[in-house]
């Protein structure tokens, strides 16, 4: 059976955050690769009031099997109180590329 594949959607507020969890969880072997989509407007509710936010999105590509590691490493290192964490599970993509994630976030033996 193929192992499950994540995209995992993270927002930082800014680029020193962005940066460092991306390469905690590259550094880590909890993701094969992090893209940081910069510009990304938020328009949302935190307590009680409607706030909106200049931020980055993280895409996180991973194996299921690291989940736990990068919502852990995430909460550790981010500014937010509440970090957004959404993990979404890929049922297509360039096989090669697909396996490539996934030995890259095999856990050694």
């Amino acid at each position: 059976m193929p192992t499950e594949i994540l995209m995992v959607f993270c927002t930082c507020p800014d680029s020193a955050s962005a940066e460092m969890i991306s390469r905690a969880l590259v550094a880590d072997g909890a993701a094969a690769c992090v893209n940081a989509l910069p510009g990304v407007t938020s328009t949302y509710l935190w307590k009680g009031k409607i706030e909106t936010s200049e931020e980055i999105l993280l895409l996180i590509k991973s194996s299921g099997k690291r989940y736990k590691e990068i919502e852990e490493i995430i909460v550790s290192l981010h500014p937010y109180e509440l970090p957004e964490i959404i993990a979404v599970s890929l049922d297509r993509g360039n096989s090669g590329y697909l396996d490539w994630v996934n030995q890259c976030t095999e856990k050694p033996t």
